[in-house]
């Protein structure tokens, strides 16, 4: 803890001498244009690897990436992130080499965490027979990696706080990238949730009513 009060002072003193005013700026409030909803791995820093300062990202990160539905963390950070921050961009980042999906690509045990993964699980089912199709292991998991981001960024599109987002003057826009830790790069992979429009049917909320 020491080290990291220390590094904490150094880079203080390093952006007072950019900017005496820096910090008391900083105070006033926060107006990000980018909601980060990415992976808790430690080699993923969001702001690092996006090139963001304070201020300008607002952060979700979980095991895996996951934008889960019964998961009141999360949406209570959309929501705020889309209705309060007025985000214009949310992001959903996965990364190659994740734990997380590996983990959930096995049959073995890890715990409580294993609940948690079975999302991914599910997600597998729906997609068995490209997975049964690549015999490499590693390719396989890199590409479970990309799946796994694409059905986040659809989960993001099924929630009644992005529903009514896509109704107001500006909505926010859904994108999906990949982290290539062993590159350094971001890989966006181009998701279209129009084409999640086939399914509207079954996931579209067009108004609020009572429960009977």
């Amino acid at each position: 803890m020491k080290k990291i009060l220390e590094n904490n002072k150094k880079w203080v003193a390093g952006k007072l001498e950019e900017d005496p005013d820096y910090f008391n700026k900083l105070a006033l409030g926060q107006e990000p244009r980018y909601l980060f909803i990415g992976c808790s791995d430690s080699r993923v820093p969001s702001s690092a690897i996006t090139g963001t300062g304070p201020g300008e990202m607002f952060v979700h990160r979980n095991i895996a990436n996951l934008v889960v539905h019964s998961d009141m963390n999360l949406l209570s950070v959309l929501q705020y992130a889309v209705e309060v921050l007025k985000v214009k961009d949310i992001i959903v980042c996965g990364h190659y080499g994740c734990g997380g999906v590996a983990a959930a690509a096995s049959n073995k045990q890890f715990g409580l965490i294993d609940n948690w993964l079975r999302n991914i699980k599910d997600m597998m089912r729906l997609h068995e027979r490209e997975m049964m199709s690549i015999y490499d292991e590693e390719t396989r998991l890199r590409r479970l990696v990309e799946l796994n981001v694409i059905e986040q960024v659809h989960n993001l599109s099924k929630t009644s706080i992005i529903q009514n987002a896509m109704l107001t003057d500006n909505p926010p826009k859904l994108y999906g990238l990949v982290y290539d830790l062993k590159e350094g790069l971001l890989r966006d992979l181009n998701v279209d949730i129009n084409s999640f429009k086939r399914y509207e049917h079954i996931y579209s909320v067009t108004e609020e009513s009572e429960m009977v």
